[in-house]
């Protein structure tokens, strides 16, 4: 297997990432706790679990926070780079984490907007994506099936 590089730092929170490929077993492990995951009926397993178009899968060094980033083409229109899994399980803040990230995806993507999608039925929280709003995302719409939307335009 290639050898990425050994990590990103954001230059603001001084947080470090891990870039890894799709498919990193420790992700996997991340991601099978997050709501958004989802076994397959005949027990397939998720080789790849992160979906066509360009991704950035990040991890922190100590493997307990997950963020995916992917640009694709989405089937509802929007426009930008998304946040397609956002886990943590650190220490840290998710809002420092989701900044710290957000500085690696516009060194990717320059000027992109980042979006994401909140399932309020999915979490305990009475303010679904209050990590996101807590780092400056606002809330830019609904999707028809009640999926919440948020955005962070770039600066």
């Amino acid at each position: 297997m290639k050898t990425l590089p050994a990590t990103l730092e954001a230059s603001q929170n001084k947080l470090v990432w891990l870039p890894i490929r799709d498919g990193d077993p420790r992700a996997r492990a991340l991601y099978r706790r997050h709501y958004s995951w989802h076994e397959y009926k005949d027990n397939r397993q998720h080789d790849r679990f992160v979906g066509p178009g360009e991704r950035l899968v990040l991890i922190t060094l100590t493997c307990d926070a997950l963020f995916i980033w992917r640009k694709f083409r989405p089937l509802d229109g929007q426009q930008g780079v998304n946040c397609s899994v956002f886990r943590n399980e650190s220490n840290i803040t998710s809002s420092q984490l989701i900044l710290s990230a957000e500085e690696l995806a516009w060194k990717r993507w320059p000027g992109e907007r980042l979006y994401t999608y909140v399932n309020p039925k999915k979490i305990r929280s009475a303010n679904p994506g209050y990590c996101f709003l807590c780092a400056g995302w606002q809330h830019c719409g609904h999707t028809k099936s009640g999926l919440v939307i948020l955005e962070k335009l770039p600066t």
